[in-house]
């Protein structure tokens, strides 16, 4: 076995066997992502209160950890694993226990003496739970939540339809009017019920060599995640070994915690991932009275499980956690209630099971067809993965555990559990959920958009919208034939198709206004759409399109969220921005019942003015972040060669992601994490 690393810093690990470099693999996340890996396992398992923090807020983000479970169900897991999974999972603790055992723990968490205790499938699960949850399914959980919290404000149906056309299916208000939310939202001091979700967006493509110089496909992939983090998410690698005798190799991006590549390519095959928004979380409200729920006719008990919060000082905190086969209760059900359960498949055995099966498969795999087979078993979330092979073959396939519901649910809103038709009834097979196999446009685009249509079922209820992705065809479409530096600059292209299609309705308006406010909308009318650090049109389109959101959102109506609602989504959690795509349905409507007895020419004069008459500094001006330490936080020594500060273009709507939330007690930053482009015709990846 050899360790090596090139001129940039990357480890190259080659070995005799696959195995042998899942060991080396582990090995080197523990050597160069030690803290990565610790803290990771103790935010997973509910434990930063006993090793690291004692205060509320670490309790608080335990018992949330304590009640998902994500280290639950290890021997129902471990009965699953194939023999190839299995070895791959005992190669890579091994390689990490003995990194640990040997030189011990980062020098951060001996300081703090946290214990040494050796990495295990229990390990591996949280993390690959963790992959799949944190920002992605818990986005779709946080936004059911906020629902049923609208609902009960008075959201009437013909605008919720207006929001999520043909996904009513099953509604029922008046019974949810009766649920007492344990976990809102919205807090309850505000007029109507506190959650600061993360979430990711990301863009990956792959072309035919019909349109490429080199005569081969090429694929591009960006994951967009929350950078401003030291060490960063990912951890770039080449792995080499032979395999039936010839010389393999797997380069790109793996994840410290688990074997495998997630992006990245071998001799044969490339691939990449965005999220897919496929809706894995369901809720049901169940008729609760004295520690039972209704079931049918009768009443059944919900299994408890109970958990102990040990805390580094300070008494330990006891929860009880009350389930059923609807997943995790929110509250007690002592008193008659009507209480929500939340399941999220993602949780299953099988899942996580699977999904270290496909990270061994995907690195065999020699074409196309194979891998997105492959592939198609990484459940442990929602993916598209878009992949293309020396072959000249592309391809597509949204993966994830989708519930097979009753017809005409969405799965959007929760139903009454105590009807056993309403339970899920199975999982939908990779073969109907959207997919592609050389489409005769020769590319593939997914951008966390709505890729309902290339499926046999409806896995999606919103996403991200398809601004990205229009972006990005317009940019292949626009030059033949396509290069590896052509796919770079697309990576970093900051044009908004969403402010362009603002723009169109905005130009009348704006040539209106010249007289009264010739500098700004004079800039806005000239603006082609580039988020650039000194854009001030940017700056003036941003302060119309939150002028908007309050106009028709914020209004003091029944129903709407109201200015004091609409604030604190705003400034304490990043929800408006995954819902943005949903509610454009409603802002760009000719006619909408959100708008009341106005016009949408009206609605928008009003936001404009507002934003025509305030001052606009280049867009830049307030967008550096500053890179964090993950224990230590800005307390970092200097060191020289870091960059410790990070001034970001783009936004919410571009192909290079640039979203910046300041929430209480952190920033949330939203960009891209890792930047890869590779050709078939050459062994090599591009990556930034």
């Amino acid at each position: 076995m050899d360790l090596h690393r090139d001129a940039a810093g990357v480890m190259h690990l080659r070995a005799t066997h696959l195995d042998d470099a899942f060991w080396a693999l582990g090995y080197c996340h523990a050597m160069d992502r030690g803290l990565q890996l610790i803290l990771t396992r103790l935010v997973g398992a509910g434990r930063l209160s006993e090793h690291l923090r004692a205060g509320d807020e670490a309790v608080e983000l335990d018992t949330f950890f304590r009640k998902l479970n994500f280290a639950g169900d290890v021997e129902a897991t471990a009965r699953r694993l194939t023999p190839r999974a299995r070895a791959a999972c005992e190669a890579y603790c091994g390689g990490v226990n003995h990194r640990f055992s040997r030189h011990g723990l980062p020098w951060e968490l001996r300081l703090l003496r946290v214990p040494f205790a050796p990495w295990s499938l229990a390990d591996l699960m949280i993390v690959a739970r963790l992959m799949g949850y944190m920002g992605m399914a818990q986005t779709q959980a946080t936004t059911e939540h906020l629902l049923v919290q609208w609902i009960q404000h008075g959201l009437d149906r013909v605008r919720l339809e207006e929001l999520f056309p043909g996904r009513l299916g099953g509604l029922d208000e008046t019974l949810l009017r009766q649920v007492t939310l344990a976990e809102r939202v919205v807090p309850s001091g505000l007029p109507w019920g506190e959650a600061a979700v993360a979430f990711a967006a990301s863009n990956n493509w792959a072309v035919s060599g019909a349109l490429t110089a080199s005569g081969r496909p090429i694929l591009a992939n960006d994951p967009h995640l929350d950078i401003n983090r030291l060490p960063p998410v990912w951890y770039e690698t080449v792995l080499e070994w032979r395999h039936h005798g010839r010389r393999r190799y797997a380069m790109g991006a793996s994840l410290p915690g688990v074997p495998g590549i997630v992006v990245g390519r071998t001799p044969d095959l490339a691939w990449g991932v965005t999220y897919a928004f496929m809706d894995v979380v369901d809720s049901w409200v169940e008729h609760c009275r004295e520690g039972r729920h209704r079931r049918g006719e009768g009443w059944e008990p919900f299994r408890q499980r109970r958990e102990i919060i040990r805390r580094r000082r300070g008494a330990p905190v006891e929860l009880t956690v009350h389930e059923n086969d609807h997943g995790i209760l929110e509250g007690a059900p002592r008193e008659e209630a009507w209480l929500l359960c939340t399941r999220w498949s993602g949780a299953e055995p099988e899942a996580v099971a699977a999904s270290l099966e496909a990270v061994c498969a995907v690195l065999e795999a020699e074409d196309a067809r194979q891998g997105r087979t492959a592939l198609a078993g990484l459940v442990n979330g929602t993916w598209n993965w878009v992949l293309a092979d020396r072959h000249g073959h592309i391809a597509y396939q949204m993966a994830g555990l989708c519930p097979r519901r009753r017809p005409g649910v969405s799965g959007l809103f929760p139903l009454p559990g105590w009807d056993p038709a309403n339970d899920w009834q199975g999982w939908v097979p990779p073969e109907e959920l959207p997919r592609q196999f050389d489409p005769p446009e020769g590319f593939i685009i997914t951008a966390n958009d709505d890729l309902n249509a290339l499926g046999r079922v409806q896995p999606i209820n919103f996403s991200m919208g398809p601004y990205r992705s229009e972006r990005i065809r317009r940019l292949l479409q626009e030059r033949r034939p396509l290069t590896v530096a052509d796919m770079q600059r697309i990576q970093l292209d900051v044009r908004s198709a969403q402010a362009e299609r603002y723009l169109e309705l905005l130009r009348p308006l704006l040539a209106a206004r010249l007289d009264r406010h010739p500098e700004t909308a004079r800039a806005l009318l000239d603006w082609d759409g580039a988020y650039r650090p000194d854009s001030r049109a940017a700056t003036i389109f941003e302060h119309f399109y939150a002028g908007l959101i309050e106009e028709v959102f914020g209004a003091p109506a029944q129903g709407n969220f109201g200015p004091r609602v609409l604030a604190h989504l705003r400034e304490r959690t990043p929800v408006l921005s995954y819902l943005f795509a949903t509610l454009d349905r409603v802002l760009l409507r000719e006619r909408s019942a959100w708008f009341g007895r106005r016009t949408r020419e009206e609605v928008y004069r009003a936001a404009l003015d507002k934003a025509l008459a305030r001052p606009a500094p280049p867009y830049g001006h307030d967008r550096t972040v500053r890179i964090g330490h993950l224990l230590l936080g800005d307390r970092l020594p200097w060191v020289p060669g870091l960059t410790r500060q990070v001034r970001l273009p783009g936004g919410r709507a571009t192909v290079f992601q640039g979203q910046i939330h300041r929430l209480p007690g952190r920033t949330l930053t939203i960009a891209p994490s890792y930047r890869l482009v590779t050709d078939l015709a050459e062994d090599a990846i591009h990556t930034a």
